[in-house]
């Protein structure tokens, strides 16, 4: 479903309008610009009232997630109207362009803002957006689909869900997570973790005593998502989620050449921390074949 709006929300197609892709993106062509002002507070109200409702297509059994898009600070107060949506279990996530104010994205977004808050300079660059903010969402509803998978109901209470998860002793092949545990302690955690771009999905049970976890044997180079679920006998809390990227390998450095001969050449450098073998390449320059 699509609103725009200025100081006056206009509701251009619900969640039940369409039903395929190439209808969809049909009327995104066919959309014609709405300019004024920047209620964003009313906005987010009227998306709320009229556009998550279940005569307006909305399924209760579906994650809801609210992209808003913005070039401009609110003149009135989103920030509250943020905070009901999320009270509600709506996640929100934020696009600056322009003259956005990226304070007041990270107040309207939803944690963990590395995830859900964005920002451009202008227009055309939204383009660069498109992968990272799909495959982010995409991650959400497969970890939606993943606790609808345990077949016992989902409890959105603060009481029964962690907070601030930390992601720390980074490296190219590991990475340590800590979390707070809720006021009421789960019997276990179930943490999920994968690549961002692609990759093979990983989960670790943990007794529900545990806060921390290190995660070995990752790929360099790559960033990763993470998710820690509280599991209890009858319900499973809220999530956290975070993401970071794993270091990149050391390379050897400061390779020297000496002792050259009409049939040999010694090669020094400097080694690179952890490796245990090397291999070296050469051919005949500038174009031949590996040797």
């Amino acid at each position: 479903g699509l609103s725009q709006y200025s100081s006056d929300p206009r509701t251009e197609w619900d969640l039940s309008a369409y039903s395929t892709r190439d209808q969809v993106l049909e009327a995104m062509r066919n959309l014609r610009y709405k300019g004024g002002n920047t209620f964003t507070g009313l906005a987010l109200t009227h998306v709320l009232e009229q556009n998550l409702k279940p005569d307006a297509g909305a399924r209760l059994e579906a994650e809801k997630l609210v992209i808003l898009l913005t070039d401009g600070k609110s003149q009135d107060d989103a920030n509250l109207a943020a905070q009901t949506l999320k009270s509600l279990g709506i996640e929100i996530f934020a696009i600056g362009v322009k003259n956005a104010d990226e304070a007041e994205l990270k107040q309207v977004a939803s944690e963990p803002l590395e995830l859900t808050v964005y920002n451009v300079l202008d227009f055309p660059l939204l383009s660069s957006l498109v992968g990272r903010l799909t495959r982010v969402l995409c991650t959400r509803i497969k970890e939606k689909s993943n606790k609808e998978n345990t077949d016992i109901p989902v409890n959105t209470g603060p009481q029964l869900s962690p907070t601030d998860l930390k992601i720390s002793a980074v490296t190219s092949k590991s990475m340590h997570l800590t979390w707070s545990p809720p006021l009421r302690p789960p019997k276990k955690y179930r943490i999920v973790y994968y690549p961002s771009k692609s990759g093979i999905t990983k989960e670790v049970i943990l007794d529900g005593a545990v806060s921390s976890l290190r995660l070995s044997n990752l790929t360099s180079h790559t960033e990763y998502l993470v998710s820690v679920f509280p599991i209890y006998d009858t319900v499973v809390g809220d999530g956290l989620r975070g993401v970071t990227s794993t270091l990149p390998l050391s390379s050897p450095r400061s390779l020297r050449v000496s002792e050259l001969s009409h049939n040999s050449i010694r090669l020094s450098w400097k080694a690179a921390q952890g490796a245990t073998q090397y291999l070296v390449l050469c051919s005949a320059a500038p174009d031949g074949a590996e040797d």
